[in-house]
């Protein structure tokens, strides 16, 4: 059986100081570690590296990574044919278009848009994105996911909410500008 924590979208620019707990305690325990993009900085790459197996891709933000992490993997872990990529584009017709685009992958991991996602796509393809551990966006909760691959079957696969504060975009926050009001509506002459 091959334990696997999967991330995406930690954008740690030093390291793996903002991780949560919970999640640095997974990553030491795992098998192995697919992160889907978006690692952002080699400090943090060189750690994960040291706690695990490691498979990674390139993000949107991993400038410092370019040349490093391919844009997309195929692999093999516990048996199971995977693919993973940073973003899978929009969410209408993604289950379609991840089929098409890896037709002998039994799971495909990606991430980018922060929002967790474990469903059954096409022909029992999984599609699996664990969210963001450190940057929640407009999710309730920082997630990161785990998987159990065993004799070429996911045997379990899961997202985990993290507890604690969740870490913000870094900058000051903007108030939010005046709503514009519009002049009250009148009638034109002669009409009510």
């Amino acid at each position: 059986m091959v334990d696997v924590v999967v991330v995406a979208d930690t954008h740690l620019r030093s390291g793996l100081g903002n991780l949560p707990a919970p999640l640095v305690d997974a990553l030491g325990s795992c098998d192995a570690v697919l992160h889907a993009g978006d690692v952002v900085s080699l400090a943090a790459l060189e750690e994960l590296r040291h706690l695990a197996t490691m498979h990674a891709v390139l993000g949107n933000n991993d400038h410092e990574l370019a040349g490093l992490l391919p844009d997309e993997l195929e692999i093999e872990l516990g048996g199971v044919r995977l693919a993973m990529l940073h973003d899978s584009g929009a969410s209408a017709g993604r289950a379609a278009r991840l089929a098409r685009r890896y037709p002998a992958a039994q799971l495909v991991v990606f991430g980018h848009s922060h929002i967790p996602l474990d469903l059954e796509g096409m022909d029992g393809q999984r599609l699996f994105n664990p969210g963001s551990p450190t940057q929640r966006r407009a999710q309730p909760h920082a997630t990161f996911g785990r998987l159990r691959l065993e004799g070429g079957r996911i045997v379990a696969h899961s997202i985990h909410r993290l507890p604690g504060p969740v870490h913000r975009l870094p900058g000051p926050v903007q108030p939010l500008p005046e709503p514009v009001r519009s002049p009250p509506r009148t009638a034109p002459p002669g009409v009510e």
